[in-house]
């Protein structure tokens, strides 16, 4: 196995992930932005009960939400070639059985084996030897087949870019 990207046990630290974008970069190469959130207890218990039928309010007296505050980090994984990827709605990808799966790490995984590595093999003749990544995020999960590990940058918040006004 390749080594593995210098800001991987950060991205693996991080409590919640927002996928913020994925950008085709030119042929076969594919750029993946997520941002780190938290529970936001400055908010706990003061979110908006309107969201909610009246019979259901009550839930939001201790919620709190999960989102981007001050300190949180976003990252950049770039890979420079890919043999598929596959980005799938969190609560959609959160069933089935997994447990014949093997991998390290949490948010940012590398799997030794998958599902979706057994779906390339039959799929494409077992082209090449494919390292299977999977970023676990609060809205979606994105898994990745390349031969090479991806480029992983911390983007400093100046260039956050997806961040609504007044936020």
């Amino acid at each position: 196995m390749q080594p593995l990207p210098a800001l991987f046990d950060r991205v693996n630290a991080c409590a919640s992930l927002f996928l913020r974008s994925i950008n085709e970069m030119g042929i076969n190469q594919v750029e993946i932005i997520i941002e780190e959130a938290v529970v936001n207890e400055a908010l706990r218990g003061k979110m908006d009960p309107t969201q909610l039928p009246s019979e259901l309010s009550f839930l939001l007296d201790s919620a709190a939400p999960i989102e981007s505050v001050p300190g949180c980090q976003a990252f950049r994984l770039y890979w420079k070639g890919y043999a598929a990827y596959l980005v799938t709605e969190e609560c959609v990808g959160s069933c089935g059985h997994f447990e014949d799966e093997v991998f390290e790490g949490d948010r940012l995984r590398i799997y030794s084996k998958s599902h979706f590595l057994d779906h390339l093999a039959r799929d494409t003749g077992a082209h090449g030897e494919l390292i299977h990544y999977k970023i676990t995020c609060e809205n979606h999960l994105v898994d990745i087949a390349a031969e090479e590990p991806p480029v992983i940058e911390a983007i400093p918040r100046q260039e956050w870019t997806w961040i609504k006004s007044g936020r």
